[in-house]
């Protein structure tokens, strides 16, 4: 998962080990270079391996395979605080709405940089513009509120304890419920929910979270939940992360739990709900299996498959 803090100097390695160029992480130590380069050239070069990252990345198939170069400068970039700030402002800028593998590769990129500072995570939220009124205007950008909300999730899920607590301000709760909006784009949705859900793996986030959902006429999550027959794909993944969110995280009162309302008697059968790890999330009827988490989850049916193909 990465060092507890970042390095304050680069580690020098054999003559295989990729080398940032000087040039390069000038802007990082908060000088110019006698040719003049600024920290737009800096920014440029982080762009462009994000985007070599995300081109390469579908091409690793296997665990024993080194990482692309690309990678590597980044997480030589990431390597001090203000570099770390670099590569996810790239990230969020660059990494586009329609790469189905975006997500992931600020995830991978993230669980492999050393860990921010509490006040560096500060510094970056207050960069972003964390608030209610940002997030309104999300439909006019939704890659880049998609790519924050993918990045908050990140850090909320490293970062448990007391520097998620430090990170969940009534400002950024703020911002992520408003993009619960139904109106807004779904991935936005989507990714808004999962930082939230993260954000709960702390005691205190999730009693803040709940109050908040509480608060107002209407639970956005009751009316996201009604997706969960939608026809559209990612409107559907909403609408069950909504409903296992309201099934076992920020509970309603008065509201039944989704299993108490399923028919099973037709079923042959079904995920194994006392035999699946721990971050996995399961349907209420046990057909489904969804997982958020960066860590590999599994889980096993309730009867032996002797023939044909079983997908996961």
């Amino acid at each position: 998962m990465g060092a507890c803090c970042c390095k304050n100097q680069p580690e020098t390695g054999g003559d295989d080990d990729i080398i940032i160029d000087r040039r390069e992480i000038e802007f990082i130590s908060g000088t110019v270079t006698e040719d003049g380069l600024k920290s737009t050239a800096l920014s440029s070069l982080t762009d462009k391996y994000v985007l070599d990252t995300l081109a390469v990345i579908r091409t690793l198939v296997d665990n024993d395979q080194d990482p692309p170069p690309s990678m590597l400068k980044l997480h030589s970039i990431a390597d001090k605080e203000a570099g770390w700030l670099v590569v996810v402002r790239s990230m969020v800028q660059v990494i586009p709405l329609t790469d189905p593998l975006g997500p992931a590769v600020i995830t991978l990129l993230l669980d492999d940089c050393p860990l921010p500072s509490k006040e560096t995570v500060v510094h970056l939220c207050k960069f972003f513009d964390l608030s209610e009124e940002s997030a309104a205007e999300s439909w006019k950008n939704p890659q880049l509120h998609r790519n924050i909300c993918v990045v908050l999730g990140c850090i909320a899920e490293r970062l448990a304890g007391p520097a998620s607590i430090a990170l969940l301000t009534n400002t950024t709760l703020e911002y992520l419920i408003a993009h619960l909006n139904e109106d807004n784009h779904p991935c936005v949705i989507l990714f808004a929910l999962i930082a939230l859900e993260k954000f709960a793996q702390t005691s205190e986030n999730k009693t803040s979270v709940s109050k908040r959902l509480s608060h107002g006429p209407t639970n956005p999550l009751r009316t996201l939940e009604a997706w969960m027959v939608h026809s559209d794909y990612v409107h559907r993944q909403v609408g069950f992360c909504a409903q296992w969110c309201l099934d076992n995280l920020f509970i309603c009162d008065g509201r039944c739990y989704s299993y108490e309302n399923v028919e099973t008697q037709h079923l042959n059968a079904m995920l194994n709900s006392n035999d699946v790890s721990e971050y996995l999330k399961i349907s209420p009827d046990g057909l489904q299996a969804r997982c958020d988490a960066s860590s590999f989850e599994s889980v096993r049916c309730t009867f032996q498959v002797d023939e044909g193909v079983w997908y996961y």
